[in-house]
């Protein structure tokens, strides 16, 4: 090839890229906040209709809405999709075996005069009945427990539901006068009570509601009980979920610390509830007593075993963490086995096939994908689809439709329907709420491996500016997942926790490692942090950085690193061992571990992390820890907490702050009212936390390209 041709091609490459980018404008920041997830999906029994659950920034109330969408077709037509409810506060929803009915739960008001949904929230979660066919949702709980969990009878007439255990009035009066406004930690807790609901009569009483009085003697009864329902078993644990087996016989479920405080293994364990004879005087039959915690739970066809999930603890033996796995238990017997074990990734979702066995998403490297498997014994086998990843699963007990959400790094995540597995490939979109972002000019991205210094390869993901795929000597924003057991990949995702694609718009060569602890990598990937909890993983990723600088691709002299939760513990300390850093930006990251092991509410995988409990492995829990090195730290450092933070106490914020203000280090600290460690009640929070990053990236990182 000439010169003079390799000069045309190069320049026609260029007008190529550079007519792209004219032709798409850049996202900012505002369309960005505007991206919608799809927290769950459900197909009806049919296959015909499926009801999906939205969530989005409503800017005008400062929540995120939770609404459902109805999509309905009669198999040969295209469908149609419709907004189910407009509360702004519905979530679980679930189909009647039958079809007729749609429950969910939401913790909207009560409905005002004239039925139309209230846009206030209640805080208090009840169970809901809609007809797929129009009308009203109107709430078939009621009390001032909220409703944990719920599930279908297979006849379609009975519903099953979980509260703490409901206190007369006399009992909650008797507690007031004693204790005031004084909280009794663990003291005042209680477990669950599990109800059984016919039906017929919650809809009767719908339909002649405020048509009787109470009777002034239900004073003395359980006053927080749903009129008409019957208590079928007690917990001492609160429910998690709940599933009724498919033959009608007995009644699974699975349970959660009462606090929500993950402080002992043995809260979590699998139950189940003989209907037949079922009575809160007796007690559930324990299914499972290992070192695991389980979730997930649903009953294969043939009531024989219920499946389950875990992914902190162990079932086989000693507490250790690996990833995701899937497994059943014989409810007879006890006895558990393992699906897909020999799948080297991990198994994140799973969902029942019609004819028996099922279908799973994987977590392979940077690639998430559906697998399919007959029996625990079988092989797990990858189906053909698209490249990207593969995220909530929907089957229908009577058709071979299947319905999952999908994504792909330039491909917005959208709910999908697909005729049947073998189908994957011809599935159809029937969502596009999404459909601005395919209108923007997005960055592109690859995977990028390196060679860590014990010879163990590792990988990550690049996500270039748009229009520079490819270029070298770009300015690097390290930007680190949380977990640890997680993994960036090839996906879409647009909201305050992962904002690579603003930063990359905004001129930064996006660099995500999948350090050691990651998920997608087998177990012994993973189980290699322990129990070097951040200088393990640390020196995976400044190899990464040095392998990026070495290339040409990544420029040393504009460096910055960043990163929540897990992402803000290695953060914190990675500016504690090296000063390459121009910028760092830290969220919910802890900077020292026995005030953080007090705190957290996972406290025994923090424990495994680190080799021992804070007084069996005093020095580790030394030298693991940021604030020890914070003298050495040189890097102008943004700060990021939510104020109700349980996962990663909001001292540890104050404690990174005071310390780099102490050392005259340039830093600040931004803390969000009422918020945990998920900044889920106000969407202006974390529109403001991803706004003021950005300003400090740029302020401190030497890139001049400025927030849209």
């Amino acid at each position: 090839m000439t010169t003079r041709n390799l000069t045309i091609i190069v320049l026609a490459a260029v007008i190529s890229v550079s007519a792209h980018a004219a032709d798409k404008p850049k996202l900012t920041l505002d369309e960005f906040f505007n991206y919608v997830d799809y927290p769950a999906i459900r197909i009806s029994p049919d296959g015909h209709g499926i009801v999906i659950e939205t969530e989005r920034a409503d800017w005008e109330q400062s929540i995120f809405r939770k609404d459902l969408w109805l999509y309905r077709d009669n198999g040969t037509q295209e469908g149609t999709l419709t907004q189910l409810t407009r509360s702004g506060h519905d979530t679980d929803p679930q189909w009647s075996p039958d079809g007729l009915w749609i429950t969910f739960l939401s913790e909207r008001k009560a409905a005002d005069s004239k039925g139309k949904d209230s846009t206030e929230g209640s805080d208090i979660a009840q169970l809901y009945l809609i007809s797929p066919n129009g009308g009203e949702a109107f709430p078939i709980t009621e009390g001032e427990e909220e409703v944990h969990a719920f599930a279908w009878s297979p006849d379609s007439r009975m519903l099953y539901f979980a509260t703490r255990a409901p206190w007369t009035k006399a009992q909650k009066d008797a507690y007031k006068k004693e204790w005031k406004d004084v909280s009794q930690y663990r003291a005042a807790e209680r477990g669950d009570t599990i109800f059984s609901l016919a039906v017929a009569d919650a809809i009767s009483r719908h339909l002649a509601a405020g048509s009787q009085a109470k009777d002034d003697a239900e004073d003395d009864k359980a006053s927080d009980a749903t009129p008409g329902s019957r208590a079928l078993a007690g917990s001492a644990w609160k429910v998690q979920q709940l599933k009724a087996s498919p033959d009608g016989r007995r009644l699974a479920f699975v349970t959660t610390s009462i606090s929500e405080r993950q402080e002992k293994v043995e809260e979590f364990e699998i139950f189940s509830v003989d209907l037949a004879s079922a009575s809160p005087d007796r007690p559930a039959r324990q299914l499972t007593r290992n070192q695991a915690v389980e979730d997930e739970i649903d009953w294969t066809n043939d009531s024989k075993h219920i499946l389950f999930q875990v992914g902190i603890g162990s079932v086989e033996g000693k507490y250790i963490d690996t990833q995701r796995r899937l497994y059943w238990v014989d409810a007879d017997s006890g006895a558990v086995q393992r699906w897909g074990a020999d799948f080297g990734g991990e198994v994140s979702r799973y969902t029942l096939k019609p004819n028996g066995g099922v279908f799973a998403t994987g977590v392979l490297g940077t690639e998430v994908q559906m697998y399919s498997q007959a029996q625990p014994s079988a092989s797990f086998s990858p189906l053909t689809g698209w490249s990207g990843t593969y995220e909530r699963l929907a089957t229908a007990s009577h058709s071979p439709r299947i319905a999952f959400t999908y994504s792909s790094l330039q491909r917005p995540t959208e709910v999908y329907l697909a005729e049947s597995f073998e189908q994957l490939r011809q599935a159809k979109p029937i969502t596009a709420f999404n459909k601005l972002f395919t209108e923007r000019d997005l960055p592109q991205g690859k995977p990028y491996r390196w060679t860590a210094d014990d010879g163990t390869n590792v990988e990550g993901m690049l996500i270039y500016p748009p229009g520079k795929f490819d270029t070298k000597n770009l300015p690097t924003f390290v930007f680190i997942h949380g977990g640890p057991a997680a993994a960036d990949g090839n996906h879409f995702e647009a909201d305050w926790y992962q904002w690579d694609r603003l930063a990359a718009t905004q001129g930064w060569l996006v660099f995500e490692p999948n350090y050691r602890g990651s998920s997608g990598y087998g177990d012994k990937f993973l189980m290699q942090i322990v129990p070097e909890i951040v200088s393990r993983p640390g020196k995976d990723i400044l190899e990464g950085v040095d392998a990026l600088v070495k290339a040409g691709i990544a420029d040393p002299k504009h460096l910055a690193v960043g990163g929540y939760s897990y992402g803000g513990y290695m953060t914190n300390w990675l500016i504690t061992q090296t000063t390459r850093f121009n910028v760092a930006v830290t969220g919910a990251g802890a900077v020292e571990h026995v005030a953080n092991w007090g705190n957290d509410d996972t406290t025994f995988d923090d424990a495994y992390f680190l080799g021992g409990l804070p007084w069996e492995a005093q020095q580790r829990y030394h030298d693991e820890a940021a604030i020890f090195q914070i003298n050495k730290v040189r890097t102008p450092t943004h700060i990021v907490a939510g104020a109700n933070d349980i996962r990663v106490a909001v001292s540890q914020n104050y404690l990174l702050d005071h310390a780099l203000h102490n050392l005259g280090i340039p830093s600040t600290l931004l803390i969000f009212p009422g918020e945990g460690h998920s900044l889920s009640k106000n969407p202006w929070h974390g529109k403001i936390k991803v706004r003021e990053e950005l300003k400090w990236l740029q302020k401190y990182g030497g890139v001049t390209s400025k927030p849209e």
